[in-house]
């Protein structure tokens, strides 16, 4: 019988002090004992301060906890800004052929890297947009898709010269990226070809294959529809790969702010 221990805590910043603090904790504690971490997120209410409950921890030692199961090569699942997914550290090539293995997924289907702040991506990707349209795009709902640059692991979609990038407009996950100071491997997470999953007991059937599964609570509007993908690695041109669910948004600022035209794909 897999050992799970549902872990409440509230998504909260790092604190300076807080690193003895969280080595005496449960938290701390089950990040050693268990196999299989369900963390619970409790994000502050607006306008009111955040408080430390008793029996609780904080969102720091989430982040710790999480952090360290990436490092040790494991597969985690988080929430994003759009549904739930399946990340590890993209540069750990045994790590992403977890992520295969656990989504029995098709070898030759891409994984993209989420990042934590824009200049990042300059790092892994070869950009040919304005800085400034980044920008209006991330973070949010979107997957931009760039040639990639010779730091990516050459593990991770060795079949194609591209690789999307995101960055998701969601606190933790950011901060996520931001404390493992290299991309993460991001994916749906659920069983390929099945559908995207907006709370975690939804693909409970994947958490005894992975090390953490981050509870962030229901996702947005529900629509599963994931990320808006698209292709800008040609100089001028942008194409939909998936219409998502911020393509009106998308297209306008692409063509209204920046005059890209749609890559029809003829030649």
């Amino acid at each position: 019988m897999k050992c799970v221990r549902h872990f409440a805590a509230e998504l909260l910043k790092p604190r300076g002090a807080h690193s003895s603090a969280a080595a005496r904790s449960p938290g701390a504690d089950m990040c050693k004992e268990l196999k299989t971490k369900v963390l619970h997120l409790l994000a502050p209410t607006s306008n009111v301060p955040s408080v430390r409950q008793e029996g609780h921890t904080d969102g720091a030692e989430i982040l710790s906890c999480t952090v360290k199961a990436l490092r040790e090569g494991h597969v985690v699942a988080v929430p994003t800004d759009t549904i739930y997914g399946l990340a590890c550290l993209a540069q750990n090539s045994k790590a992403v052929k977890k992520i295969y293995e656990i989504k029995e997924r098709n070898g030759h289907k891409p994984l993209a890297i989420s990042v934590g702040e824009i200049q990042d991506i300059y790092k892994y990707c070869k950009v040919k947009v304005k800085e400034a349209l980044l920008a209006d795009l991330l973070p949010g709902p979107v997957t931009l898709v760039f040639e990639r640059s010779e730091a990516l692991n050459t593990d991770l979609n060795p079949f194609t010269p591209l690789v999307g990038v995101r960055i998701p407009d969601h606190d933790f996950m950011r901060r996520l990226c931001q404390m493992c100071a290299e991309p993460l491997a991001l994916t749906s997470a659920n069983v390929s070809s099945h559908t995207s999953t907006v709370a975690v007991h939804e693909f409970q059937e994947l958490w005894p294959n992975l090390a953490v599964v981050v509870d962030g609570g229901p996702i947005g509007d529900n629509s599963r529809l994931g990320s808006t993908v698209v292709d800008l690695s040609v100089l001028g041109k942008y194409r939909i790969i998936r219409p998502g669910c911020a393509l009106s948004s998308t297209v306008d600022v692409l063509e209204h702010k920046y005059g890209l035209s749609e890559d029809s794909g003829e030649k």
